[in-house]
């Protein structure tokens, strides 16, 4: 089945990075997933209530605004029976198709689900198996958790999540 991004997601990938919105619309023309831009550009003020809930864990997020008031980031959320839905199976379709997308228009993605690497030096194939690996890499960096420690401890495992790189725009301008 071949799917197409709908107005609203169309109108989320506006002031956002010419090499991830070309990633994006391939990714929905090749996916087994259908799915939808959930989030593109977000401002300040988001961006700080979602840290405050601890659904981010950074004030310099990519989808804020660069210099150029372009954001580098998006969220894309797979639909199941016309629903947005977070699943983790779903979410690594979505995920390989991205992947593919940033393989064929060499465009460098890092993906929020494994962080460390980029998108495209992942194996598109065992996905699930680059998360764990990603999480084992986090802890092993990072040591055991402090006997102190309040709050959440592990990696931010962020699968809609996708990302270009700001510094190539800077130079592009």
């Amino acid at each position: 089945m071949t799917y197409r991004l709908g107005q609203m997601s169309e109108s989320r990938l506006q002031h956002v990075d010419l090499g991830v919105v070309m990633c994006v619309r391939r990714a929905i023309e090749i996916t087994l997933q259908d799915f939808g831009v959930y989030e593109g550009l977000r401002d300040l003020a988001r961006q700080k209530k979602l840290f405050e809930a601890g659904a981010s864990r950074t004030l310099n997020s990519y989808h804020l605004p660069d210099r150029f008031g372009l954001s580098h980031a998006v969220a894309l959320v797979p639909y199941i029976d016309g629903r947005l839905q977070w699943q983790d199976v779903p979410c690594l379709r979505v995920a390989q198709a991205m992947h593919q997308a940033a393989t064929e228009l060499d465009v460098e993605l890092t993906w929020g689900a494994a962080w460390d690497r980029p998108l495209r030096a992942l194996d598109r194939q065992n996905l699930a198996r680059e998360v764990d690996a990603y999480a084992q890499r986090w802890h092993k960096q990072r040591g055991p958790r402090p006997l102190n420690f309040e709050g959440v401890w592990g990696p931010l495992i962020d699968r809609p999540h996708f990302q270009g790189v700001r510094e190539q725009a800077a130079l592009a301008a």
